[in-house]
């Protein structure tokens, strides 16, 4: 058995933040029902060119494991089959922009009374309450309203925003949280409603900075850097924007990177005798450090330097992560086919339980790939009824 065998997901979110939770939660064994239709098809279904890909991309790791049904939910029919799904669900989770499911007749206060254990999720930019509850938002502006995009870039240079992280923390976040609302409504019997808003998820990893900028201390953006920590940055290696990633912080480790790059004489630079002088001439330093690492292979160097006892590793592409024996051999990453005969590499659960299996088992489903299984084996409608509600465009 999986963790979570036996909990059913009625899930309308679509995009990113949304699916990406209850993918997590998919993974640990719960039976993810995603809900769409024609009129609202999730837009992650749609080719991705600037991918290099004619087909779906963010789709297949985002909706891995799930059950989908065609639903329309601008039918009343739509909405009240909705509703009977829900009530042999234990969680529902939603990304609408705030108000929009109250207008569609599934609010939580609605879905409770139809089953008073339901934990609902909903996932949005700002909240469903507060002055800004209903404005709409997209990662980049998570991080930059979350206070992370101006902490992240050069300091002689613009805020940097952050994009997919934010999807796929906020959608983590979404799925620890329901599981604390699961746990307590299997104690209770008692549901309620969780509030995830993606610009507090960003906010909540500020930390420091807040404590900082509260106590009159100016923050700034840092790059690479780490204070009093030289060199500390990405460097360039043999190849084509291959990058080796250091990071020094003790008299020791400098004079193992110096000695592994053939650089000895460095070590009597007075620019660099300490770490007070490295840190003060560390714009001159990263120069000299690229012009040493460029001649040599990531790979190679990576080893050298893990072995002298100084933090290095290369700094990966999606294409070497799809190809690392490590993440490969630990089935982080793994090959699936899908239905058309493609195989591709996928990222597979972040996560290693000693017994218990979570992981991602099937390819991500086509549309409407499991009308006939959910309104017939769960919602017990006859073919002829499934096939009329076809007809009327509520199965759409």
């Amino acid at each position: 058995m999986k963790p979570l065998d036996g909990v059913r997901i009625c899930d309308f979110t679509l995009h990113a933040a949304g699916p990406y939770g209850t993918h997590y939660l998919s993974m640990l064994g719960a039976q993810c029902i995603k809900i769409e239709s024609r009129a609202r098809l999730d837009i992650h279904r749609r080719p991705h060119p600037v991918y290099g890909r004619l087909e779906p991309a963010e789709f297949d790791q985002g909706n891995g494991d799930k059950y989908a049904i065609e639903l329309n939910l601008r039918k009343p029919k739509g909405v009240e089959l909705a509703k009977k799904l829900v009530s042999v669900s234990d969680i529902a989770t939603e990304n609408f922009r705030p108000g929009v499911i109250r207008k569609l007749g599934l609010s939580y206060d609605v879905l409770k009374q139809l089953k008073p254990s339901l934990v609902m999720a909903s996932v949005s930019a700002a909240g469903q309450i507060g002055p800004e509850w209903s404005d709409p938002g997209y990662a980049p502006i998570f991080a930059a309203v979350g206070g992370l995009g101006y902490l992240t870039g050069y300091d002689d240079g613009p805020p940097v925003e952050l994009r997919n992280m934010m999807d796929n923390v906020t959608g983590m976040t979404m799925a620890c949280a329901v599981l604390v609302a699961l746990y307590k409504a299997r104690k209770t019997g008692i549901g309620e409603h969780v509030d995830v808003a993606a610009r507090e998820v960003a906010s909540s990893f500020m930390g420091d900075a807040m404590v900082a900028a509260s106590a009159g201390i100016p923050v700034q953006r840092k790059g690479n850097e780490m204070p009093y920590a030289s060199p500390h940055g990405v460097y360039p290696c043999v190849g084509h924007d291959t990058w080796i990633s250091v990071s020094v912080s003790t008299q020791a480790q400098w004079e193992a990177l110096a000695r592994s790059l053939d650089a000895a004489h460095l070590m009597g630079d007075e620019r660099f005798r300490d770490a007070a002088q490295r840190w003060h001439n560390r714009k001159a330093l990263d120069e000299v450090i690229a012009t040493l690492t460029v001649r040599h292979d990531r790979n190679v160097l990576t080893r050298q330097l893990q072995a002298a006892g100084v933090a290095a590793f290369a700094s990966f592409s999606a294409r070497d992560l799809a190809q690392d024996e490590h993440l490969r051999i630990r089935e982080t990453v793994m090959d699936m086919t899908g239905p058309q005969g493609k195989t591709r590499a996928v990222t597979n659960a972040p996560w290693r339980f000693e017994k218990t299996p979570a992981r991602m088992e099937r390819w991500m489903p086509g549309l409407g790939e499991h009308n006939e299984y959910v309104f017939g084996e769960i919602l017990g409608l006859a073919k002829s009824e499934i096939a009329r509600l076809v007809d009327e465009e509520v199965i759409w």
